[in-house]
């Protein structure tokens, strides 16, 4: 049995290298593309709305041509936010970014400083606009919240992940306050969306790729006019059933989710009786 699976697991290898080779060579001829975009658009894009959307472009390549990778969208995608936005989604896997990408919009990302000290990658964020936030830095959060409200106020989306980290089983995580406190503050809007499939994309601790059928959703703006920072908690509690509701959506639109994958689980153990 072992030696019968050495064939595929050569080839799972393969592919990997394959698919980490063609990500450098989108990256490299993409960070050229945004540059030369960056540097003219500059003068009347103060929004950097054409440098990030080619950087999410980027993205998007890379996922098609990445041969473990399915992703797409589920259900209806409304036209760009016309006021502030703050964006949500719940947080399966570092994959995450490159699926919810295939959206047609531009939003700044907050992410991990460390993120943003890789080559290239890191460069294109930060040429997109991207906000880096130091993990457990109370003033660094602080000076990432004003970054965002600085874009809010341009009228760009800011999208940011709640939970703050991956879940590792799929379930949601608590939120945290940030976006949400944001929101208020500035008067935004919030969009929840929900992604589901990508947790198997990228596992962690190794450098291969695994299969993976990414889907991702949108549900309603909701409005945050005449809240107060006392209303966060109720708002959270809204926000998160209404991603539960979009996660349920995209389980029966036949995206992998973290319960379908314990009743196929379940269904396996039987079936070996």
């Amino acid at each position: 049995m072992r030696y019968a699976l050495l064939p595929d697991i050569s080839m799972t290898a393969l592919l990997s290298i394959w698919a980490w080779v063609e990500i450098a060579l989108v990256a490299l001829v993409g960070f050229v593309v945004q540059a030369v975009l960056f540097v003219v658009c500059l003068p009347f894009d103060p929004g950097r709305r054409v440098a990030g959307r080619a950087f999410r472009l980027v993205g998007v390549v890379a996922a098609r041509l990445n041969p473990f990778w399915r992703f797409g969208v589920v259900g209806a995608v409304p036209p760009r936010p016309g006021r502030p936005t703050v964006v949500v989604s719940n947080h399966e896997s570092n994959a995450d970014p490159f699926l919810i990408s295939f959206l047609p919009w531009e939003m700044k990302w907050l992410g991990k400083a460390s993120l943003f000290r890789i080559p290239v990658a890191g460069w294109m964020m930060r040429t997109a606009g991207d906000i880096p936030v130091e993990r457990g830095d109370s003033d660094s959060a602080k000076e990432a919240m004003g970054a965002c409200a600085r874009w809010l106020g341009l009228g760009v989306p800011v999208m940011l992940f709640p939970e703050g980290t991956r879940s590792k089983d799929g379930q949601l995580l608590p939120f945290k306050d940030g976006a949400f406190r944001l929101a208020i503050e500035t008067g935004a809007d919030i969009l929840p969306l929900a992604v589901a499939g990508t947790g198997t994309a990228l596992p962690k601790h190794s450098w291969k790729f695994g299969r993976a059928e990414g889907r991702v959703t949108v549900g309603s703006p909701l409005s945050t006019s005449g809240m107060s920072l006392e209303d966060v908690e109720p708002l959270k509690a809204r926000v998160r059933a209404e991603i539960e509701s979009l996660r349920l959506r995209l389980a029966s639109a036949g995206a992998v989710t973290p319960s379908s994958r314990r009743t196929a689980g379940s269904s396996a153990g039987t079936g070996r009786g």
